[in-house]
């Protein structure tokens, strides 16, 4: 506050005597400067013999030196039924280490020096950079060295990172605005663009270690790489030390130019429905331009006014005076290297969504009616010039900036006629730009929402054609697919199991079952659970929950779900069909078949769970598959795996069993541990477990109001 004080007293003694002495009537009559003259500094650019470009970009304010390579291939190159291979190499392009050492242990010779180098991939290009300590630079461009040229990519990383691919695709409906992005450049590009392409189980199981030493040998040559250094060095001694490092390296084939296609969807209304949300999202496209465009300035100062803030004339229109969003903007879409995309997009509740976008198809057409005004156009350039200094306020973000039109083939001074050229764009240009690439009956319109909470239906404005985005299923593993039939040592192993667990006769003669359970997710509190079973196809499952006792009923009859305050809702019959196949892979259930010829019981060879060999059996027939890893001594079951579809869409699931008790003649684990997809999700403890309770046939049942299947 004192700092603030000063600051507005120094202020006030440096105004002209008339306005110190209260004279201003309006804050126009405060004199404004014109911006200063900008010239930033410009990095050194060397081409060294065999291609590779290099800039250099002196900053000794503090003693770090900071790298980043940019490298011509990004996704937009991978084969279509591999998409997802450039995020899997530039991951593991570096936690895969080196030839000399493993990824392990480069993050400990980094971590003692406060250093990194990292890499990633992206749509046109892969990176690797580094930075560090100026005293530490010898070690640690060693390192960045290595990895850039003698990658080991090692199959247990890819395995991590594959993994984790998966973890997203599994995710990748849950948030709205995440769907609407994705979707809305697939409507702009192409479903098939390599810009529009997304990861699919499919295409991330088909990559395999060589593609990652392919895709290396194919991309990775100084000719195709661009190389920034920023920090505190000498220019003249930096340069000798990348002469040295990289001057021998051959020169490798030219860059082949990419030839994409671009497919967008016909102008129309396109719907995804979520019921899970009370808002929608909504995205208007159409294929934008690029920035050598000659428009690109007068576009600059058009998407600013018509839609780039808190000033644009879409955010007074819709948000401010109709109330209709929470966020709206956008423009006409440029990118350096391919067609950017035209986007309005807009966040407004459900109730509202219809109106919404009838109000921004009214903003475009009035665009003609009531042109961007002079007054428009100069807030819009002076929020663009006053934010102009902020994209260049260090000489590293300089150099970035430098290093983009060299690699897109920009010319050197692009950044230096910005400013000039953004101040000689004018009223007639902005509305020509306006008039020359926004037109409402040329937009891809599509909204993600609840549709039953819609002001009206989206039909009300014209066809709708609606987008399935279903994550498919991942293909069938060879390895865990269900086997045809039973061999000798896995019936024996399933009679074991049986014996373990009570002995057949006692597991046949179960008919119902009830198990109260402590279930808490991973990190979270404890719920109670209880779950009630008649064999072979009935479940009610009732859990504490927030919002109050949530019950879940699935039967030949009826599957539903029931909270107090929002009624009964029949279950989707593939999530029906998911809660039976859970109630068919129930210990029970499955060790009371151990002698049925329609289940099949097949040892697979061991496997080590914790200390124990334990041997595996695959069960498969009558039932999907599953795979238990059993104690050869005890018969116990250690751990199952098997596959499940959740919320997010398909998963591997895994269980690990333990304390194993004995209760009315059935022994049970009494402790599981879940996982999807290798991450842990929850752990439940049976706190009690009933044999052959009697039960009333009505928890079955549908019922007419939310309390259905209560008891």
């Amino acid at each position: 506050m004192k700092n603030l004080l000063l600051l507005l007293l120094a202020m006030a003694t440096t105004l002209p005597a008339q306005h110190a002495a209260g004279q201003v009537t309006n804050w126009k009559q405060i004199p404004v400067p014109q911006l200063p003259a900008f010239k930033p500094q410009q990095p050194k650019r060397i081409e060294l013999s065999n291609g590779m470009v290099i800039f250099l970009q002196e900053d000794h304010e503090l003693p770090l030196i900071d790298a980043s390579a940019r490298i011509r291939g990004g996704s937009v190159n991978e084969p279509a039924d591999k998409a997802g291979l450039v995020d899997i190499y530039g991951e593991v392009w570096r936690t895969g280490g080196t030839k000399s050492q493993t990824g392990d242990q480069l993050d400990d010779f980094l971590e003692v020096r406060a250093a990194k180098v990292e890499t990633g991939g992206g749509p046109d290009s892969t990176t690797i950079s580094f930075s560090c300590l100026k005293g530490d630079l010898d070690d640690v461009f060693k390192a960045f060295v290595d990895v850039l040229q003698n990658p080991e990519f090692r199959a247990e990383k890819i395995d991590i990172a594959r993994k984790a691919m998966q973890d997203a695709i599994s995710r990748r409906n849950d948030e709205i605005g995440e769907i609407a992005h994705r979707e809305a450049v697939r409507l702009a590009y192409g479903p098939e663009n390599p810009y529009a392409r997304i990861p699919e189980y499919s295409t991330v199981g088909a990559i395999i270690r060589q593609d990652l030493i392919d895709w290396h040998g194919k991309y990775i040559h100084p000719n195709n790489i661009i190389l920034g250094i920023s920090g505190d060095f000498d220019s003249a001694a930096m340069e000798s030390r990348l002469r040295a490092a990289f001057e021998s390296w051959p020169k490798g084939p030219a860059f082949p130019k990419n030839n994409i296609q671009y497919n967008p969807a016909k102008p129309g209304y396109y719907l995804i429905p979520k019921e899970d949300v009370n808002q929608s999202n909504i995205r208007m496209v159409a294929m934008g331009t690029t920035r050598d465009n000659p428009d690109y300035y007068a576009i600059s100062v058009f998407n600013e006014a018509f839609g780039g803030g808190f000033s644009s004339r879409l955010f007074n229109d819709i948000r401010t005076k109709r109330g209709l969003a929470y966020g709206v903007g956008g423009g006409i879409g440029t990118n350096f290297g391919h067609p950017g995309i035209l986007q309005i997009s807009m966040g407004t509740k459900s109730q509202s969504t219809v109106e919404a976008v009838q109000a921004v198809d009214e903003d475009v057409t009035n665009l003609t009616k009531e042109p961007i005004t002079e007054d428009e156009i100069q807030r819009a350039k002076d929020a663009i010039l006053n934010a102009f200094i902020f994209r260049l306020a260090s000489p590293d973000k300089i150099l970035v900036e430098r290093m983009t039109y060299e690699y897109y083939g920009y010319p050197p001074d692009w950044l230096d006629k910005y400013q000039a050229e953004i101040k000689k764009v004018t009223a007639a240009q902005v509305n020509a730009v306006a008039a020359k690439y926004l037109h409402k009956d040329q937009l891809a319109v599509l909204v993600v929402g609840n549709t039953k909470e819609f002001d009206k239906p989206l039909s009300s404005l014209g066809p709708v054609k609606e987008i399935n985005i279903t994550i498919p299923p991942p293909p069938e593993d060879k390895e865990e697919s269900k086997p045809a039939a039973s061999n000798a040592e896995g019936k024996a192993l399933a009679a074991k199991v049986a014996a373990a667990m009570g002995g057949l006769p006692k597991l046949q003669s179960i008919k119902t079952m009830h198990v109260n359970i402590s279930e808490s997710d991973a990190g979270g509190p404890p719920s109670p659970v209880d779950v009630y079973v008649a064999f072979p196809d009935s479940m009610h499952v009732e859990m504490q929950i927030p919002q109050g006792k949530l019950t879940i009923v699935a039967s030949p009859q009826a599957a539903f779900m029931s909270l107090p305050g929002m009624g009964t809702r029949s279950m989707p019959p593939a999530q029906k069909s998911e809660m039976l196949s859970q109630l068919h892979h129930d210990l029970v259930y499955v060790a009371q078949h151990a002698d049925d010829s329609a289940f099949s019981f097949a040892a697979n060879g061991t496997e080590k769970v914790g200390d124990v060999d334990a041997a595996i059996l695959d069960i498969g027939g009558a039932i999907p598959w599953v795979r238990w890893y059993i104690d050869p001594k005890s018969g116990y079951i250690l751990r199952e795996r098997y596959k499940g579809m959740g919320q997010q869409g398909p998963f591997e699931g895994e269980t690990d069993l333990a304390d194993w008790r004995t209760a009315d003649g059935l022994t049970m684990p009494y402790k599981h541990e879940n996982k999807q997809n290798g991450q842990p999700t929850s752990t439940a403890e049976f706190k009690k477990i009933e044999v052959n309770p009697q039960l009333d046939p009505k928890l079955f049942e549908k019922a007419a109001e939310s309390t259905a299947g209560q008891q």
